[in-house]
């Protein structure tokens, strides 16, 4: 499985992007895909996943009302709005290692998810 996420740059301080993670076939539509990010000298950390049903969705408190995660047949996104210069990183998606039922996702560890796509860099200044 081969995961792309695309869609970051350069913004300011309040400002919005949307990140678009693309897979191919079938092992990417049935299943939950999560949203990561790694800032500079940090460890990568959860900010949101999907079930493959998009019913339900899970999001880290620090990003919580400020982004909005979706999806289509085709792609994940993440809304990503009210930017904060503390949320520059680069933002990795990633399927979940597990078959999650339609209203199920997995917890926010890196060890859940299986497949990880390359990321996208988003800068904000301030």
């Amino acid at each position: 499985v081969q995961l792309q996420a695309s869609g970051g740059g350069l913004v300011q301080a309040g400002g919005s992007l949307k990140l678009s993670c693309v897979a191919s076939g079938r092992a990417f539509s049935n299943y939950a895909v999560g949203w990561f990010r790694q800032a500079p000298g940090k460890e990568r950390e959860f900010v949101s996943v999907i079930s493959w049903s998009g019913e339900a969705t899970n999001y880290a408190e620090s990003v919580k009302g400020r982004f909005t995660i979706s999806r289509d047949s085709a792609k994940v996104y993440l809304q990503l709005n009210s930017l904060k210069p503390e949320d520059t990183a680069v933002y990795y998606c990633a399927r979940a290692r597990l078959y999650y039922g339609s209203g199920d996702i997995p917890g926010p560890a890196k060890t859940e998810y299986a497949y990880w796509g390359q990321g996208t860099q988003v800068t904000v200044s301030s």
